[in-house]
């Protein structure tokens, strides 16, 4: 295919997905701020970690407050606490939330410490950007867009499907795909004692045994997609993120970087920023 046919081809792809999605489901609730919280959730605002890294380094006892070893995870705080983090003062300030849009590679994983040695996109973010934590993953196979942000607390707050942000896919699987499959995944399916909710998903094209669909998932468990699809016989052979609540992946490249700036990150995000 010339280059011309790649980018007719590309658009045409963008034009459809644009005009199937459906950002946000449900109305976000904003959170609550200006009272004592829960020590994982300020270390993970903070952008040190992610919540679940917080709590696993408090049981290892890298975490003190007011000179006392925390032994669980379950203690709040506010500024009038002296907390130590791997024997280091924790600095209270005002952080603003920061936002990145990401196209991760394929042959990479979305972790800070991958226990099979697996190359992850920390490796190779742009040099630029400061310590971030991802909104959820991507596995090894799949690519497209991952959001970065240096507040995990919005990424926690992006990752709960209580406040309705949809994932756009391209998926291409090898199979038939029939208007009963479509059908009962639209409902809703059970896997191996797992359920997955409502999935919409629509035919963009096919060719031979290969289909390329359109899928919009609003939870985010592991795999999802390629579970539910293989419950049905159908192999997925090519997986992008096109979107993620109200953020697209558009011509963004393949291992770029691109900071949403703050006025837009609050207009788009009012139920997190509260409307600022």
């Amino acid at each position: 295919m010339t280059r011309p046919k790649k980018q007719a081809a590309k658009k045409r792809v963008t034009q459809k997905f644009n005009s199937r999605r459906s950002f946000q489901t449900k109305k976000p609730t904003a959170p609550i701020k200006n009272k004592p919280e829960r020590i994982a959730k300020v270390l993970a605002h903070a952008g040190l970690c992610s919540r679940r890294e917080a709590e696993q380094w408090i049981l290892e006892g890298r975490v003190t407050v007011d000179g006392e070893v925390l032994k669980t995870p379950a203690c709040v705080v506010s500024p009038i606490n002296k907390i130590t983090v791997n024997n280091r003062p924790f600095i209270w300030k005002s952080k603003q939330a920061k936002l990145w849009l990401y196209h991760k590679p394929l042959g990479y994983v979305v972790t800070h410490n991958d226990p099979q040695g697996r190359p992850t996109i920390f490796d190779i973010l742009p040099k630029s950007l400061p310590r971030v934590v991802s909104v959820g993953r991507l596995d090894l196979n799949s690519e497209g867009l991952i959001l970065l942000t240096n507040d995990g607390g919005l990424a926690r707050y992006m990752e709960l499907p209580k406040n309705g942000f949809s994932r756009h896919y391209r998926v291409r699987v090898y199979g038939t795909v029939t208007p009963e499959i479509i059908e009962r995944l639209g409902k809703g399916i059970t896997v191996d004692g797992v359920r997955y909710a409502p999935a919409t998903v629509e035919i963009d094209k096919a060719t031979g045994r290969n289909a390329w669909l359109f899928v919009t998932l609003h939870e985010g468990k592991n795999r999802e997609i390629r579970k539910m699809m293989q419950h049905f016989g159908l192999a997925v052979n090519r997986l992008t993120r096109l979107g993620y609540g109200p953020f697209e992946l558009r011509d963004l490249g393949p291992g770029k970087a691109k900071e949403i700036g703050e006025d837009q990150l609050h207009k788009l995000l009012p139920g997190y920023f509260g409307g600022k």
